[in-house]
């Protein structure tokens, strides 16, 4: 199978061919068989943390909670948030827990066989509603877990860099142009997605060939954000006050007059100069 997916990958993509022939075979075998409650509860566990970390709070929480198993959502709903605190949890992710245990057994995050027959949108659509569930933590599960084969992260800044520096680009794609090129990859986007990901290793390494061809990624129009309307004093009733109206000083309005005045009133004729009468000598 992955002889048929890197022939098309290369048939579509010079560039991404280069990437592969440096790269070598395609190597994405899903994850073993685990519940979906428990593969987002540990991917809650490792956001914003490096993988020692997360797993010693996981350790904890095993411990705690689940008796030397991982915890039921019933034993996650049961424990106290004190308990979850002290493993490690944040107040932030131990409300995510109670909420992701609380959404498995009312079925919105259904066991592994009901989630294998939904397509790969409908699954976004039911995870991201538990709270601290993004779409990238959904595409992670579908890639590793349930090893669906066409699948783009676009919003990964490992995918996203490592097009930049397969593609010989100055600045990282943007999301939407970045998904618009991936297009050519239908229908295994998670292969080039797991390449590119290679593709910065290499690049890292300095064994990243240089770019086939210059490719052009097509422009996202950018949105114009709208002018908000300057904020208007309301009085204690929310009435708008009353323009204050300017009043003119009679020293202001003499002073004005005598101005205009002055400027239509006739110039007299200059005064003719006397001379002085020439002195006898």
């Amino acid at each position: 199978m992955s002889e048929v997916i890197l022939r098309h990958l290369s048939s579509v993509d010079p560039v991404l061919a280069g990437v592969i022939r440096a790269a070598g075979p395609y190597r994405n075998e899903p994850e073993p068989l685990c519940p979906p409650f428990q593969i987002l509860a540990q991917a809650i566990a490792h956001q914003q943390l490096n993988g020692t970390a997360a797993n010693t709070i996981l350790a904890r929480l095993i411990a705690s909670c689940g008796a030397g198993v991982f915890p039921t959502p019933e034993q996650i709903l049961a424990a106290p948030a004190a308990q979850l605190r002290a493993a490690g949890f944040s107040f932030a992710k131990v409300a995510a827990l109670k909420d992701l245990a609380d959404k498995a057994l009312a079925a919105v995050v259904p066991d592994r066989a009901a989630l294998e027959q939904l397509d790969d949108e409908a699954i976004i659509a039911r995870l991201t509603q538990v709270r601290g569930v993004g779409r990238w933590t959904v595409e992670m599960l579908l890639m590793f877990h349930l090893g669906r084969e066409d699948v783009l992260p676009v919003d990964d800044f490992g995918v996203r860099a490592g097009f930049r520096a397969a593609y010989g680009l100055r600045t990282l794609p943007h999301p939407k142009a970045l998904a618009a090129w991936g297009e050519r990859w239908r229908p295994y986007r998670s292969a080039a997605a797991w390449y590119l990901w290679r593709a910065l290793e290499l690049a890292r390494a300095g064994g990243l060939p240089a770019p086939a061809e210059r490719v052009r990624l097509p422009r996202v129009p950018r949105r114009r954000r709208a002018k908000s309307p300057r904020p208007q004093r309301r009085t204690a009733r929310g009435k708008r006050p009353p323009r204050a109206r300017r009043v003119k000083s009679a020293g202001a309005s003499s002073a004005r007059l005598r101005r205009s005045d002055a400027r239509t009133r006739p110039r007299r004729p200059p005064a003719p100069r006397s001379r002085a009468p020439a002195s006898r000598k």
